[in-house]
């Protein structure tokens, strides 16, 4: 009987901590020895993300729905509803430092985006307020991007846009409430002119912040924005 991680998920999971740091990657590799991984689904010793919960993410079916007129946004499309299996990735992906989740998910991506055959030619990640960085020590979103920009062999425009001013979490706004939150909160960092860039986040609910990043690469001069999410709000 076979035991640990199948060698595509080892890769994965390897490359995934090499681009936390060295000082991170050695702790985290020291904390494996001593203390088995266990796939954050069901508990498996040695897995991160075992092969048996691939198989139930592979058996969700991929969203189908694809909104097409959302203010700034030229579409918008998720992978499946924020519920079961999905909700709990996104959840430990986001909160829980679950980041060996990141290639799972954005090969789900991935894979809708090869459904949908938008024109992209580059993808960028929603990106956090520096403040927010620092305490969650990772942008969840900008783990998926680097994931798909490889999956799908395109340039990662991530750094291309920030957030300039730090907004109370989204959580329990509606929507016009979202929408005044980050309203002027995201600015671009250089000329993006002509380029149709795939915005990257984990949910959509309203789309408001989608919409905001959008507009400010909009106004730098991309040609389309399009924007894509691991789960959709039930």
């Amino acid at each position: 009987m076979t035991h640990g991680e199948p060698p595509s998920t080892k890769i994965k999971t390897f490359q995934a901590r090499l681009r936390t740091g060295p000082a991170v990657f050695i702790a985290t590799y020291l904390l494996d020895l001593i203390f088995p991984p266990r796939c954050v689904n069901c508990g498996r010793v040695d897995y991160h993300w075992c092969d048996r919960c691939q198989t139930l993410l592979d058996d969700i079916p991929l969203n189908t729905i694809e909104h097409t007129t959302h203010d700034t946004l030229t579409a918008i499309a998720t992978t499946g509803l924020h519920t079961g299996l999905l909700q709990h990735m996104v959840q430990s992906l986001k909160y829980e430092h679950a980041r060996a989740l990141a290639p799972p998910l954005a090969g789900r991506m991935a894979q809708r985006l090869e459904q949908l055959n938008w024109p992209i030619d580059s993808v960028a990640a929603v990106p956090l307020h520096t403040h927010r960085l620092r305490e969650r020590g990772y942008n969840q979103s900008k783990d998926l991007t680097i994931e798909i920009a490889e999956l799908l062999g395109l340039p990662d425009y991530s750094d291309f846009i920030v957030r300039d001013h730090y907004a109370r979490p989204q959580v329990g706004l509606n929507r016009r409430e979202r929408q005044q939150n980050v309203a002027g909160a995201f600015s671009a960092t250089a000329r993006v002119q002509g380029r149709h860039i795939l915005l990257v986040d984990d949910v959509f609910t309203t789309g408001a912040t989608l919409s905001a990043c959008a507009e400010a690469l909009l106004s730098n001069g991309a040609g389309a924005v399009y924007g894509m999410t691991v789960t959709a709000a039930a």
